[in-house]
């Protein structure tokens, strides 16, 4: 995978989801980020790109650093915003190619979290999404209790099993399902639903790599 051509046509797709947004629209609350709009969530996305550029990036991509990208751009419109993030665009291809694709997840996470606000699918089976499924599926199995037996992750084109021999559990949904379960983007409902063998509540802990999984059910 090609990284930094796989931000570009992340940022591009994004680009094309909010270009003449209307504002009550650009107002909607995201479900995946409940505290924003999507005028924020999309504020969010220029200023982390903008802080990169400038070497402002904290380790542990703190709410507080996040929050301030946000406030920053509170005056601006998506217009403006888009303007802005065209102009980084450049500047942060060249930053990844020195340091780094780590801005492609964000960008990746957060362009379903628009979609999900905004209703318009897309983007779904890109090299990046898998990139990111293999990423966090890391992240679940570090965050999986020692004691608890094997649990299978079983999509229509991946799978996964945390150990050898027979899973206990099993969870069964797409891909593209898994991967977003992965990123604390469905629900704890949504998960038991795909269960198709075993009991996924012991599991539900690590599914949470990104924070606690939302209390209604999330689809993109």
């Amino acid at each position: 995978m090609d990284g930094i051509t796989e931000w570009t046509r992340a940022q591009e797709r994004v680009i094309d989801l909010v270009t003449d947004l209307p504002a009550a629209r650009a107002a909607a609350t995201v479900p995946a980020c409940p505290d924003w709009t999507v005028r924020d969530l999309l504020s969010h996305m220029v200023g982390l790109g903008a802080d990169v550029v400038a070497g402002d990036e904290p380790d542990d991509h703190n709410e507080a650093w996040t929050a301030q990208q946000v406030e920053a751009r509170r005056d601006r419109d998506v217009d403006a915003l888009v303007a802005e993030w065209q102009g980084l665009a450049e500047p942060l291809r060249a930053w990844m190619a020195e340091h780094g694709t780590r801005p492609l997840g964000d960008v990746t996470i957060h362009e379903q979290d628009l979609r999900g606000a905004l209703g318009v699918p897309g983007g779904r089976d890109t090299p990046a999404m898998a990139a990111m499924r293999e990423r966090f599926v890391q992240r679940f199995a570090a965050r999986l209790d020692p004691g608890l037996p094997p649990v299978a992750l079983t999509g229509d084109g991946w799978s996964w099993a945390s150990g050898d021999g027979e899973p206990a559990v099993e969870v069964r949904t797409s891909d593209f399902e898994l991967a977003r379960a992965l990123m604390a983007r469905r629900s704890a409902a949504q998960l038991r639903a795909w269960t198709v063998r075993g009991d996924v509540e012991p599991y539900l802990d690590a599914f949470a790599t990104l924070g606690p999984l939302p209390d209604r059910d999330l689809t993109e």
